[in-house]
């Protein structure tokens, strides 16, 4: 029975854990670490260039350009949340995908041959790994257009496409290192610390969430290694062609299957956010997330059993959103009561309101999935 007095191990992404912040790790990345990475990887002659941080992000990440070479990006990653096994253990994941033939960004090795590297610098150990760049864009960068004369169920398809392809292999996935599991996310030490006092009934239903995790199948068709963060920022989309690359695998884990694709479902409301019709909103979503599972199922199979889950794994995408909110919350000193996003994503959980809170009266298409009424 999972508890708030839980003892499995938990994230430990807590402010008074972390003893370097973002712009810190910024900073010594660029006068520090940048001086080092050609003694680690071969990248002479390379144009190395920060790509714009976003704050609360867990790497620096800078893209290395040479012409006629392939481009390639360097992630450095600062926090001390992970051991050096954490990230062996993802690295491993991706390179067995890419071997295996899913669309992934490949690994460049060191010079020694090693998929890992580390620096130090005074007190912090600064992880470093290199990977080809993905062809192709983010979706935001094409201002969300797609492929000229291509209806978008290309796109909804190949990214249900892409998602099964990576499942199929972890169902055949033994690791050397191995990553954690969901839940390990999740003990009740962490939850109690991070969620104030003013939110009793949130951390009794996220309580219940995990409870109910707890007793589903773990067999090798429902559950693996996920991707845990699949969405169109963690992608880039070759627009000449429609193939999609996926990348950004640091918060891999082992768990269902059925949490990437409520990823995925959660992921295709921006599409009709706007339509003022609930019904619309609803058809509109049924079509996506059944084009999508075409594309899924095409490579790997999924019992009904389990997407009847999708409601339960989309509240745990929820969970997972809410809880890195307030760790953002905790380090900036904000308070969550202003928060519109964050009260509206309370409210769907506190209130057994499935779906995102899509379909229910609540939601408002003038200021979509925020609220204001706490």
């Amino acid at each position: 029975m999972w508890t708030l007095q839980s003892g499995k191990p938990s994230k430990q992404c807590l402010l008074e854990e972390i003893i370097i912040n973002f712009n810190e790790a910024v900073n010594i990345s660029n006068t520090h670490v940048l001086t080092l990475v050609p003694e680690l990887f071969h990248l002479e002659g390379y144009n190395i260039q920060l790509i714009p941080p976003h704050e609360g992000g867990r790497n620096v990440v800078y893209t290395c350009e040479q012409e006629g070479r392939e481009s390639l990006i360097l992630r450095v990653s600062f926090l001390p949340d992970r051991r050096r096994e954490d990230y062996i253990a993802e690295l491993e994941y991706v390179r067995y995908l890419f071997e295996h033939g899913a669309s992934v960004s490949n690994l460049v090795s060191s010079k020694k041959g090693d998929l890992l590297e580390e620096v130090t610098y005074g007190e912090h150990t600064f992880f470093i790994c290199m990977f080809v760049k993905a062809t192709g864009k983010l979706l935001v960068e094409n201002h969300y257009q797609y492929r000229e004369g291509v209806p978008l169920s290309e796109y909804y398809y190949n990214s249900g496409k892409v998602l099964g392809r990576m499942h199929q292999l972890s169902k055949g996935y033994t690791p050397v290192h191995r990553r954690h599991h969901l839940i390990d996310n999740y003990s009740g030490e962490y939850i109690d610390n991070l969620v104030p006092e003013s939110f009793p009934l949130l951390k009794e239903k996220m309580v219940e969430l995990l409870n109910t995790l707890e007793g589903l199948d773990t067999n090798q068709e429902t559950f693996g290694m996920i991707h845990f963060d699949y969405n169109d920022g963690n992608y880039s989309i070759d627009f000449d062609t429609g193939q999609i690359t996926v990348y950004d695998f640091d918060n891999s884990c082992f768990g269902w299957y059925m949490y990437d694709l409520a990823d995925l479902w959660t992921h295709g409301v921006g599409w009709i956010q706007f339509e003022p019709n609930a019904d619309k909103r609803k058809q509109f979503m049924d079509d996506y997330f059944q084009t999508a599972l075409a594309g899924y199922t095409s490579e790997t199979k999924i019992e009904d059993s389990m997407l009847e889950k999708l409601p339960l794994f989309i509240q745990v995408t929820l969970l997972e959103n809410i809880l890195g909110q307030f760790e953002e919350m905790q380090r900036a000193g904000e308070e969550p009561e202003a928060n519109e996003e964050l009260l509206y994503l309370i409210k769907c959980l506190e209130e057994d309101i499935p779906y995102k809170g899509f379909f229910h009266e609540m939601y408002s298409t003038e200021a979509p999935f925020e609220y204001e009424g706490r």
